[in-house]
């Protein structure tokens, strides 16, 4: 059973930061490259970043570029979203998910992915 868990949210003044985690059990991690969307009150899902499976290469979407980054760690099956210098704007409920298909990123629109966690509430505010 696939199965997707995030967790590392919180409350944290502008600036700060804070690191996700997403636990992957029901398949291997390493198989698959995966994305982190998050999504705001009122607003869209959106896609912030993806690691691929094929080489580990990252993407990210450009306002959190220089400011997020996005690793794994293959013997505990768990990838993680680093977020640095956070903004208020970035204050959302965080997901991850598997790409659909391949082993590159595929863009970071929804369709593209499936399997999604419970998300983890980040909110930055001072």
């Amino acid at each position: 059973q696939v199965q997707l868990v995030e967790s590392g949210g919180g409350l944290v003044q502008p600036g700060g930061s804070l690191r996700l985690s997403c636990a992957a059990s029901g398949f291997t991690l390493n198989d698959y490259p995966i994305g982190w969307f998050r999504q705001a009150p009122g607003k869209e899902r959106e896609g912030v970043s993806c690691i691929s499976s094929s080489d580990g290469s990252a993407y990210y979407l450009d306002s959190v570029k220089g400011r997020f980054t996005i690793s794994r760690d293959i013997v505990k099956n768990t990838v993680y979203l680093q977020m640095n210098s956070l903004k208020p704007e970035d204050t959302a409920v965080y997901y991850c998910s598997i790409a659909r298909y391949g082993r590159s990123c595929p863009r970071l629109r929804e369709y593209n992915y499936h399997y999604w966690g419970q998300g983890t509430q980040v909110t930055v505010s001072s």
